[in-house]
């Protein structure tokens, strides 16, 4: 999920605990039959901003196997792209670009390639990789979903009709109201901020180590 920002792939991830812990509080869990809250959490996140220490990851991750069986990762599409890049030219691997000169992540298959290193770091005998667009694209909208589908339509129509011209949506530097944001303000490739509160206590929680502060030399 994302090629250059990890925005989603974090987003998805509080979502998920979110809803876990409402099934937790609504005794939804069975631990009898090792349906525990424990398993079906989320144990690692990785995103393009944060560098990926597979070894001191693998350490932590073969912990939480031995405990609960199993480890669940959310991983954006984009994250330690550059490592695996240099991995497969250094094994003389042809690596993909599309039409604007970026590595095409299909072929370069960050979520297959992430699941086979920790698969053999931890000794797993069963891996897994779920597309999550698969199943994003599939699903029927939500109510939350419908009700700003209905704001963006009447806002669209409105600005429409006024002459305004933008994309409508909820601009995060307009305390998220919805309205026609500046096609120049448009762009792609933002970075996740990593330094979000919410993300960092998130990792706390599940127990991965925080990214550190990059230094800067003036």
């Amino acid at each position: 999920m994302g090629r250059n920002c990890g925005w989603l792939t974090y987003k998805t991830a509080q979502v998920y605990r979110k809803m876990l812990a409402s099934m937790e509080s609504k005794g939804l869990f069975v631990d009898a039959f090792k349906l525990t809250r424990a398993r079906q959490d989320v144990h690692a996140v990785y995103v393009p901003e944060c560098k990926i220490d597979f070894r001191a990851e693998a350490r932590r991750l073969a912990k939480i196997m031995d405990e609960v069986d199993s480890v669940n990762i959310f991983v954006s599409e984009g994250a330690g792209v550059k490592d695996i890049i240099a991995e497969m030219r250094r094994r003389g691997e042809e690596v993909p670009v599309d039409a604007f000169g970026h590595p095409r992540l299909d072929k370069v298959n960050v979520g297959q390639y992430i699941g086979k290193r920790f698969g053999e770091l931890l000794h797993a005998e069963k891996v897994q990789v779920f597309k999550s667009g698969y199943f994003a694209r599939a699903a029927a909208p939500c109510t939350k979903d419908l009700k700003l589908i209905s704001k963006c339509a009447e806002k669209a129509v409105e600005c429409a009709l006024a002459g305004e011209s933008g994309v409508v949506g909820p601009d995060e530097n307009d305390s998220a109201k919805i309205r026609a944001c500046e096609f120049t303000r448009i762009k792609g490739g933002k970075p996740f901020n990593v330094r979000k509160g919410s993300f960092r206590k998130m990792l706390g929680e599940i127990g991965q180590p925080k990214p550190r502060k990059k230094r800067t030399v003036k």
